[in-house]
């Protein structure tokens, strides 16, 4: 049953989730409020193969609710993964990350670095390119973008590269543009992936309320949209009531900064 009342948040955390559902036997690095929701919602329903950590050194048989947990919680260890063997598993491709970049360009490179000015001296520093090269080479990533705007899909190239996308020109050696594994990219407004022609970014879906002419106003390259575009699922009422077991003190809700309470569509 689809439900008729739920948050922006909550949306974009089931169509987050659909991203992993395909992964099987894969380790979920969901960073941040939505994205590890998102992956604790597909390892508790779609695929149970999904394999998490408890953010410290142990797999989980069961996802961690996220923010404090009664003194009883006991967690549900499955096995052990120290630092060495997850360099082990990134290595090995079988890792999908969903992250949120400050930046992202038609090729699917972001920037988590800086942002304006020279590299030697940008106007702001932020994280640094961190594992990110390594991470866009090995294994598959998805993106999470809060605030659907052209401050986040800019115009031009990134202005710092820290990850591989489909662009020919900075492909290290050796590799082919089959070898990068961009999957879904979720934002306030939509769902977009890269299956466009040659790898252009394409709108998978809009979420309720949205226009295909406002994804296009806030997106600073062209994006490619197919001749139909359908509305972002709905959550269902088991998976509202799986979020909100997940996320009992309901920090999804400040991970956005407007979160209305909802898009109401037709009961399913």
């Amino acid at each position: 049953m689809t439900a008729t009342q739920y948050s922006l948040a909550e949306l974009m955390i089931c169509a987050a989730a659909t991203a992993f559902d395909n992964d099987g036997e894969v380790l979920a690095t969901g960073i941040g409020v939505i994205p590890r929701l998102a992956a604790s919602v597909s390892m508790s329903t779609n695929n149970p193969d999904l394999m998490m950590t408890d953010s410290e050194a142990y797999l989980l048989s069961e996802p961690n609710p996220i923010g404090p947990r009664a003194d009883d919680f006991v967690q549900r260890n499955e096995t052990w993964m120290g630092f060495s063997r997850i360099f082990d598993n990134v290595w090995s491709r079988k890792r999908h990350a969903m992250i949120g970049p400050t930046q992202i360009d038609q090729y699917g490179q972001c920037n988590i670095s800086a942002l304006g000015g020279e590299y030697a001296k940008p106007k702001i520093q932020m994280l640094g390119v961190r594992g990110l090269p390594g991470n866009s080479i090995s294994h598959a990533n998805s993106f999470f973008v809060p605030n659907h705007s052209k401050r986040v899909f800019v115009a031009q190239e990134c202005d710092v590269v820290c990850s591989i996308g489909y662009n020919p020109a900075r492909l290290p050696k050796g590799y082919q543009l089959s070898d990068v594994d961009i999957r879904l990219v979720i934002t306030d407004i939509c769902v977009m992936d890269w299956q466009g022609p040659e790898h252009q970014l394409r709108l998978v879906s809009v979420h309720p309320g949205v226009s295909v002419k406002e994804v296009i106003e806030k997106t600073g390259f062209e994006i490619h949209v197919e001749e139909h575009t359908p509305t972002t699922a709905a959550p269902t009422a088991e998976q509202l009531a799986l979020i909100a077991k997940l996320d009992p003190h309901n920090l999804r809700a400040k991970q956005l900064k407007d979160n209305p309470p909802g898009v109401r569509p037709e009961e399913s």
